[in-house]
Formats: structure tokens, C-alpha cells, sequence
């Protein structure tokens, strides 16, 4: 990347800054796509099971010799911080993303789960003792949770019970995710380290499952479009692009730009969701989705001495 630094303004190599906002785009479209599949599952001949394989044993097999050279130090990892990881990111996580996708839209995936991040990172971080949120960024929790009551408001007032359970559910994985990130900080893995906490245990968990029947599969008998598809999404898209396009994109860049980029994820998945799913972008979508954009943004606009709130899903 030596010519990138040299290069002035009317060099013809990106500057470092464009290379991590290319990297950083590619990230909010791969979690665009994560919202979408989720959707996209309660359709496919896959199973909620099926995906997660994909999922997680994508990435073991490319990153198999790199986690190899990495087993002392995964080995070293304090078992606390371990679990929030595995917890946060992995089966749990996962399950319930697709099985609330199913029930709701893509829109509902895209804004809740990565939306509501800050606000459930802050709770954790209050209740270990860290201070409390202030300034633009309880504005931004504020919008937050208006842009989430905007979304369910109307299958509240309908007692649509499917949509409920889903978004609820969404929370949940939301919840997870924070778990995730608060876990992230606490360990001394590079993005591929990570990545590989995360999906080795991950894998044998889905994999025992499956094998003793608590988890159905069908992937044997799934359409071949399907299993392509997911295993672009999920494996290698998910499961390893993002993680170490996302830690690129905040070297360059840095963490505040990284965020306020990070929250277009929601209105990347509404657009693409239209063409790609058939989905109309309802009035509460069209009301909730930007709030929640705006309230990310600002939740990220921490100053540069207190810890920052990670906003990716």
C-alpha cells in the first residue's frame, strides 16, 4: 500500500482514506445482504440449520492454515470474554436473526438488529460501571428507540402477533450482537483470530445439533441456486469478508467515520430489499429506518477519549 501514501492528489493511486471508504461500502453492502437472506430464508429450500453451516464452516475452511499458525494464542483466551463472542455473534445469534427475518421484512432485519447495537452496548456498559451515555449521543439513543416504536407501532396497535414475536426476537439478536462487540474488545485477536473464535466453536455446536436431530437439515435435498447463494452471503461474504473489510476500513479510516458511514446499512437493505425481495417500504419503514440511520450516527459521535459504540451487524 506504499504508492496509495505517495500518491498526491492527482496521483492516480486511491489515498488510504479511499481505499478504507471502499472497504468500509463493501461492509455496509454485505450486511445489507446478511438482512436480506435472513428474509430470504423463510422462502429457500434451506434450513435455518443449513445456513448456519454455510456460515460458519465457509470461513474455517479458507482461514484453516492462518488459524492454525493462530491455535496458542485462540488457546489463551480467557473463557468470560470467549463466551460473549461465541454467544454474541454465534448459533444464538444467528437463529434468532433468521428465524425474526422470517416472521418480519428485510427492513425490520436491516434497522433492529444493527440498529439498536449502541443502545444495548451502552446498557452493558453502564452496568459494568463505565459512565453514562450524554451529549449527542443520548440523542442518538433517543432517536433510536423512536425509529424501533415507528417500526412496530402499527402491528402493536393490530396485535399482529408474528411480526411482534419477530421483531421481539430481533431485539434479542441485537442484544446478542452487543455482547459480541463488548467481547471483541476484551480479547488480543487480530480480525482473523476473531473470526476464528467465532466460528470454530460455533460449527461444532451446529453440527452436534444437527447430527443428534435437535436441529433439522435439508440441505441433502436443497436447490443448488439456494446453497450457492447462501454460501456467498453467509460464508464467505459474513462469515469473512466483512469482519476483516470492517477492521480495515476502521484502520484507515477510523472508528467515528467508520460508524457514521456503518449506519447506512438500514437504507441500503430498504433499497435493495425492494428489487431484490418485492418488498414496498411501508410508512412506519419509511418513518423508523431514518431515525435509526440519524440516531446511529450520532450514538457513534463519541469524543476521541471515551470508548466508542460499534454499530456493525
Amino acid at each position: 500500500m506504499e504508492p496509495a501514501h505517495r500518491a498526491g492528489p492527482t496521483g492516480s493511486a486511491l489515498s488510504p482514506q479511499a481505499v478504507g471508504l471502499v472497504a468500509l461500502l463493501l461492509t455496509v453492502a454485505i450486511w445489507a445482504a446478511f438482512a436480506l437472506s435472513a428474509r430470504a430464508l423463510s422462502t429457500s429450500t434451506l434450513l435455518p440449520a443449513d445456513a448456519a453451516l454455510l456460515r460458519f464452516g465457509v470461513p474455517l475452511v479458507v482461514l484453516a492454515p492462518a488459524l492454525w499458525r493462530r491455535r496458542r494464542r485462540l488457546a489463551a483466551v480467557r473463557p468470560g470474554p470467549a463466551l460473549k463472542i461465541v454467544c454474541g455473534a454465534g448459533v444464538p445469534f444467528f437463529l434468532a436473526a433468521m428465524y425474526g427475518g422470517s416472521l418480519t421484512s428485510a427492513a425490520f432485519v436491516g434497522a433492529i438488529v444493527p440498529g439498536m447495537v449502541p443502545l444495548f452496548v451502552s446498557a452493558l456498559m453502564v452496568a459494568g460501571g463505565k459512565s453514562a451515555p450524554r451529549g449527542t449521543q443520548s440523542a442518538g439513543l433517543a432517536l433510536i428507540v423512536a425509529g424501533v416504536a415507528a417500526l412496530v407501532w402499527r402491528y402493536t396497535a393490530a396485535l399482529d402477533a408474528d411480526v411482534l414475536l419477530g421483531a421481539g426476537t430481533l431485539l434479542v439478536a441485537s442484544g446478542l450482537w452487543a455482547l459480541y462487540t463488548v467481547g471483541l474488545r476484551e480479547v488480543d485477536l487480530d480480525p482473523v483470530g476473531s473470526i476464528g473464535l467465532l466460528c470454530l466453536p460455533s460449527f461444532a455446536v451446529v453440527a452436534l445439533l444437527v447430527l443428534t436431530g435437535v436441529l433439522p437439515t435439508g440441505i441433502a435435498h436443497a436447490a443448488g441456486s439456494d446453497i450457492a447463494l447462501f454460501l456467498v452471503v453467509q460464508g464467505l461474504g459474513v462469515g469473512l469478508c466483512a469482519g476483516l473489510l470492517y477492521a480495515f476500513a476502521i484502520r484507515r479510516l477510523g472508528p467515528e467515520r467508520s460508524s457514521v458511514v456503518g449506519s447506512l446499512s438500514p437504507v441500503a437493505v430498504v433499497l435493495l430489499a425492494v428489487p431484490l425481495l418485492d418488498e414496498s417500504p411501508t410508512l412506519p419503514v419509511l418513518i423508523g429506518v431514518p431515525l435509526i440511520t440519524l440516531g446511529v450516527a450520532l450514538a457513534n459521535r463519541r469524543p476521541r477519549t471515551r470508548t466508542e459504540v460499534s454499530a456493525d451487524a
